[in-house]
């Protein structure tokens, strides 16, 4: 898979394709149902499939301030559209400049003009151009007037709706969105989460030194330092699934706290990883968690002593909902 950053990456020779676009944060369900159709129509035409995305999240433009908790990096948000059979993951930066124009003059010069579109597929709620005045109506027009096909998340004939969890009523149908997914994280609900993601929520980092604490206690932890706006999940302890970034198909069980350490006053939030079975210090690398269970909320201790207690059940829960 190719990766731009921009459009200045273009190659002389670049022919027609099949593209969608949108923010894809979380790449959960409905966004790899998208991503797939998407592939399909390219292959189907023997046109190479683009995902189209922007950074920075387009709200930080357009209302500083307001970007919301980020589910995936970019790194990774590459790698799981690489997984779905994507030619081109292009990162379009999202300007003051780009956000001014209008949806007309957005497609005209960035998908025909650039790209040279044959075909786009998008989510149903898609919205495109200054203030958001495009809508998957206009981008059908505007696909009439130059030449190319617009979908609005049509999948086998039916509108890409609501993703079901298995074995749900019709009552019970959830959509999967990326707003959806912030809010399990953000509840402490990583199960939840997996379920719309397809996958365990992932939180990266790299590994700094800490106050120390956990070695005292006879359980050292992996510090991480995250990215500003990383989705961290709600404070408690986690059963989690640790790599490393030099061996990524290497797991590793870990308990992990999230929270500001109550039994010790603390005020600055951290996440910090306690790795099964390893004597390693892990400083300076870049790490990452797939948050599986939560264990327990943060409990405040009066003294040490049942603390220690009460990590050695964490410890040996994680080893239980790990096993796998």
């Amino acid at each position: 898979m190719q990766r731009w950053r921009g459009l200045a990456d273009l190659p002389g020779s670049w022919g027609r394709c099949v593209i969608t676009i949108g923010v894809f944060d979380g790449v959960h369900r409905g966004h790899q149902a998208l991503i797939r159709r998407t592939v399909e129509a390219a292959r189907s035409r023997d046109l190479p499939g683009v995902v189209l995305t922007f950074d920075p999240h387009p709200s930080e433009v357009i209302r500083p301030g307001s970007h919301p908790a980020q589910l995936t990096t970019l790194r990774r948000k590459a790698e799981l559209v690489e997984e779905l059979g994507v030619d081109v993951f292009c990162v379009l930066p999202f300007t003051p400049e780009l956000s001014r124009l209008t949806a007309h003059e957005f497609v005209h010069e960035v998908l025909v003009d650039q790209l040279h579109v044959a075909a786009v597929i998008v989510g149903e709620n898609f919205t495109f151009g200054n203030k958001a005045a495009g809508d998957v109506a206009l981008l059908r027009t505007l696909g009439r007037r130059f030449g190319f096909a617009a979908q609005g998340a049509e999948l086998q004939g039916q509108a890409l709706g609501p993703v079901e969890d298995p074995g749900s009523t019709p009552e019970s149908e959830i959509t999967f969105s990326s707003t959806y997914v912030r809010s399990c994280i953000d509840a402490g609900d990583v199960q939840a989460a997996a379920e719309a993601l397809g996958r365990p929520h992932r939180v990266e980092g790299i590994v700094v030194r800490g106050a120390g604490r956990g070695k005292d206690l006879g359980f050292p932890t992996a510090n991480l330092s995250t990215p500003r706006f990383a989705a961290i999940p709600a404070d408690g302890v986690y059963s989690c699934w640790f790599t490393r970034s030099t061996e990524p198909g290497k797991r590793l069980r870990a308990a992990v706290s999230v929270g500001t350490n109550p039994t010790f006053s603390g005020r600055e939030r951290t996440v910090e990883a306690y790795v099964l079975d390893v004597e390693e210090d892990f400083y300076g690398h870049d790490v990452a968690l797939d948050f599986v269970l939560k264990l327990r909320d943060q409990i405040r201790y009066d003294s040490l002593e049942p603390l220690i207690r009460q990590m050695e059940a964490d410890v040996v829960r994680t080893r239980e909902v790990l096993a796998g």
